[in-house]
């Protein structure tokens, strides 16, 4: 009666907690560590703060790569202390949790994430795959017989799927999402101009000029880079049109994955996707954009959820109280 139920977005670059009325936590998914001691210094937000400043005694790590836990031990601490924050340290009432994983991830990684979040302090862990909580959490009609489709881009890794009758039709896992949108522009900007900037700057540049397709109105900024051959600082400005140009070879691969998926589609289904069209959710559907190239390579209309980054949470939350309806869709342990 007392406990919490709670869903759980366990991206690579950002882990969502929602609860049944809000979303209670948003957290980037990294670590800052100790390096001699394997002590926790900082976590969430502060940790990222640190990325790329820290003296070789802290090593700030993320523990998921390509969404799938690539550190057990430091994804476990993580998760106990973001459930400790939101449920407090009574661990009399324990939250029941529905934790997201990709779509088609190994029998071993479902593993590691179940056991990671009933060792972190839930009562009950039952794991959803991203796609189906992401419709759920945009109140997608998947309960009919009709198609809904939707792609998640995320951090580390992009999914789509076609879904009706409350389970996955179609689907494919693109193990590469926003980070390799970022390693992108980090070696365009090394290639043109000969400048070395790091990871953080790259987001920065993506999030504050980048899109996917040329806009009308070009805007430019400045960043501060390493000059490669003297290694001193050289400032350098890049405009949205460069940024456009670095991302098209990574979102090729965004689009192929959509495709794969419409091709492997009942015609039935992709006839309701047409009029329905395609949902895009997670933080690269931020991107200026990119709907307009979804909607121009796909031949399908592609529009932008209201809660593109929170949703898969969100849906996770609603997945709770459907347990016995969604069961046989599920991803069993």
């Amino acid at each position: 009666m007392f406990s919490k139920d709670l869903g759980i977005d366990l991206g690579t670059m950002f882990t969502r907690l929602a609860d049944s009325t809000k979303v209670l936590l948003d957290e980037p998914t990294i670590v800052a560590i100790e390096v001699e001691d394997q002590k926790m210094v900082a976590v969430g937000q502060e940790a990222r703060d640190m990325y790329g400043r820290v003296p070789e005694s802290i090593e700030v790590a993320r523990p998921l790569k390509n969404g799938v836990i690539a550190d057990y031990e430091i994804t476990e601490t993580l998760l106990s202390y973001l459930l400790q924050r939101v449920s407090g340290s009574m661990r009399i009432f324990r939250p029941r949790v529905m934790i997201s994983v990709p779509y088609g991830v190994t029998s071993v990684e479902r593993r590691a994430v179940y056991e990671a979040v009933l060792e972190a302090g839930s009562r009950d862990a039952s794991l959803i795959q991203q796609p189906l909580a992401a419709a759920l959490g945009v109140d997608l009609p998947i309960n009919s017989p009709s198609g809904n489709m939707v792609i998640c881009l995320g951090g580390g890794c992009t999914e789509a799927a076609v879904m009706a009758m409350y389970g996955i039709v179609s689907a494919e896992t693109l193990r590469a999402g926003g980070l390799e949108l970022d390693e992108a522009i980090i070696n365009y900007v090394r290639r043109k101009y000969g400048v070395v900037i790091g990871q953080v700057t790259a987001e920065q540049l993506k999030i504050k000029i980048g899109a996917a397709v040329p806009q009308d109105v070009e805007n430019s900024m400045e960043v501060q880079g390493q000059d490669q051959v003297t290694g001193l600082p050289r400032p350098v400005t890049l405009t949205t049109g460069e940024i456009v140009e670095a991302l098209q070879e990574p979102l090729k691969a965004v689009i192929e994955t959509g495709r794969r998926v419409l091709e492997k589609t009942p015609p039935e289904l992709v006839s309701d996707i047409i009029d329905r069209g395609v949902a895009l959710c997670g933080g690269g559907a931020l991107l200026r954009g990119i709907d307009k190239l979804l909607t121009k390579s796909l031949g399908v209309p592609a529009y932008l959820v209201d809660n593109p980054t929170t949703c898969v949470a969100e849906g996770a939350v609603k997945a709770i109280p459907m347990y016995n309806i969604l069961r046989r869709n599920l991803p069993q342990v």
